[in-house]
């Protein structure tokens, strides 16, 4: 079904019971983020918040809330677009195959961008930054942002809207040292390619111009955080997603307009020009902090007669982008197998947020005359991984080989972590990258954008069985008193809150001195942790405490370690420090009270009862 605007496209929802109206007043200050928050975890519908308090303009979010109700959002156009993009990653396909790539021309023909008449511009009203819905997600954050924006920029080499970039970078509206109505944060992180166009008009000295568009048809959002395959431009696949030519034109100061979106924020970023931004509640689970990124110096906002605003709440997954990721993985999945030789699948996996941990199969085929099998085609695999976009961001990187069980998933936690420590070779599979970038949102390393990886390449026969509970007469020093078995093979180990960082070696010195004689091939894992009960309690904890809490190079330490020609690796247990450090970023907590008038609207003859 094609959507010419995010009314069309509520409407239909409306129509087929995926999506609520709350027709109560709702204060933008933390209240719409609860409730968004709360249907969520319900698996409920889009929600139109019809009163925001402050604005004119209603607001939605949720829509993409499960992959169930994207599926249905899409459901002429996503098996058509899956296909385009599996052709765009290896043309030869429609030659070996012409049958079944025959309508992909007319797809891709009736996805090319379309310039309106002069006319367009009629359609749209002006309004100021403060007359948006102001909608503040957590406690400890900045200031109001937008959460769902499609940010558009151009090459000021090659001009045009086929060589532009449509990214979703939040913006913040108000707060901190912004001249409101007047000024705006554009906040990008690594391996985007607005990066490249500020970097390309600083060169010559002049203003990026940037437009920010906000709702229009629901393709738009989703081509805006789309890793597409090189050459194929967000606003053509916006246009074959959204069965719906992506209609623009250009404002009398020269700033492209989506002729189909709800509003539009026009603003020049100078070179060099940066304000500080944040902080935000990001969907680690943790505020990003305050940090210098570029200022958006606004012109114009521009805004449809019946416009809604879309956004979204992120935060410690899974959340609506958790829904957005598995609809990407849904239409591109085979797309980066191809790209990458030997890879056979990759997972980031979103209860560790994203980027911090990556599980990925491929295929170990180098040397099939020898009898010993050990890590070679997939190291070459790693490290094609960590140069390869934003999967490059992984900061710890599991990779197993098909071959040992060609059933495995890297979908499955618990599976994939057992296969993996039953088999790793301590002394030989950790390969360390320090002094490297690693995702901006992730305060585990030593700055901004800085930290370490570790890859841990897995092949061959199984070395251990994992145990299922510690052995009887098995004890730990103090301070260590407090320990639960997370699953076979790894434990977790509770840290006193007293203990200082800083006094790690030392309480590893402890530890190692305690257990360098005991046998402990079954529990090839340690995690240190402020709270064993919690880390435990079940694997989505487990790896968002773990992976998100450690710096690999400076929190991965090993019982009888040793470093031969620059290799480290350790004869006994793994041990990862995976407390919260004295420089890591707050973790997201809710406001009680707000939370307590959302419990409210969930009883009997409230706009949520029945619903959360």
């Amino acid at each position: 079904m094609s959507y010419s605007s995010l009314k069309a496209c509520l409407d239909n929802l409306e129509k087929h019971c995926h999506l609520i109206r709350i027709k109560d007043e709702v204060d933008p200050y933390l209240q719409m983020a609860a409730i968004h928050l709360r249907v969520f975890e319900h698996q409920g519908p889009a929600i139109l918040f019809e009163n925001v308090k402050g604005s004119k303009f209603p607001a939605v979010s949720n829509l993409f809330g499960t992959l169930e109700r994207s599926k249905f959002i899409f459901r002429d156009t996503l098996n058509k677009v899956k296909v385009l993009v599996d052709l765009k990653s290896d043309p030869l396909k429609a030659i070996k195959h012409p049958f079944k790539y025959a309508n992909v021309g007319l797809t891709a023909l009736s996805a090319l961008p379309k310039k309106v008449g002069q006319n367009a511009p009629i359609s749209f009203g002006k309004c100021k930054i403060s007359d948006l819905p102001q909608i503040v997600n957590w406690p400890k954050d900045g200031g109001p942002f937008v959460t769902m924006p499609q940010v558009y920029t151009e090459d000021a080499d090659k001009p045009g809207i086929m060589n532009a970039n449509l990214g979703m970078y939040r913006i913040q509206l108000a707060g901190n040292d912004y001249v409101l109505n007047e000024e705006a944060g554009l906040h990008y992180q690594l391996h985007r390619g607005i990066g490249v166009h500020q970097t390309k008009a600083n060169a010559k000295g002049q203003p990026l111009k940037v437009s920010i568009f906000v709702g229009g048809p629901p393709s738009h959002p989703v081509a805006a955080v789309m890793p597409l395959p090189e050459g194929l431009s967000e606003m053509t696949f916006a246009g074959a997603l959204g069965n719906r030519r992506f209609r623009y034109f250009y404002d009398d100061e020269g700033f492209c307009i989506s002729a189909d979106a709800d509003f539009v924020i026009t603003g020049t970023v100078f070179p060099h020009e940066n304000k500080m931004e944040g902080p935000f509640g990001d969907h680690l689970g943790y505020y990003s902090l305050k940090h210098a990124f570029p200022l958006l110096k606004v012109h114009n906002v521009y805004h449809k007669k019946d416009a809604i605003w879309s956004f979204t709440v992120v935060g410690r997954p899974p959340q609506e982008d958790t829904s957005f990721g598995a609809l990407i993985h849904e239409i591109s999945g085979s797309a980066l197998s191809a790209e990458i030789p030997g890879l056979r699948a990759v997972n980031a996996v979103d209860a560790a947020g994203v980027h911090p941990l990556l599980f990925a199969i491929g295929s170990e085929r180098y040397t099939p005359y020898n009898d010993e099998r050990k890590p070679q085609e997939i190291l070459t695999i790693a490290n094609h991984i960590l140069g390869t976009g934003q999967l490059s961001l992984a900061k710890y990187l599991f990779i197993a080989a098909k071959e040992d069980d060609p059933s495995l998933s890297v979908n499955d936690i618990g599976g994939f972590l057992k296969h993996i420590l039953r088999r790793v070779d301590l002394t030989r599979d950790l390969h360390f990258y320090t002094k490297t970038t690693i995702d901006t949102l992730d305060y585990s390393g030593s700055g901004l954008n800085s930290g370490s990886k570790v890859a841990v390449a897995v092949a061959g026969a199984v070395m251990r069985e994992l145990w299922t509970e510690l052995p009887a007469g098995l004890e730990f020093p103090r301070p260590f008193e407090k320990y639960r078995m997370v699953m076979p093979g790894i434990l977790a180990l509770e840290v006193p809150k007293q203990v200082r960082y800083s006094d790690s070696p030392i309480l590893f010195e402890i530890l190692e001195e305690h257990l360098k004689e005991a046998d402990l091939d079954g529990l090839p894992l340690i995690v240190l942790c402020d709270d064993a009960a919690f880390t435990a309690q079940n694997l989505n904890n487990f790896v968002w405490v773990t992976f998100t809490r450690s710096n690999p190079s400076h929190d991965i330490y090993g019982i009888d370690s040793f470093t031969e020609n620059k290799h480290w690796g350790c004869k006994g247990p793994l041990i990862i420090d995976a407390r919260i450090k004295p420089h890591h970023a707050p973790v997201l907590e809710k406001d009680p009270a707000v939370e307590k008038l959302v419990d409210k609207m969930g009883e009997k003859g409230g706009p949520l009862y029945g619903i959360i």
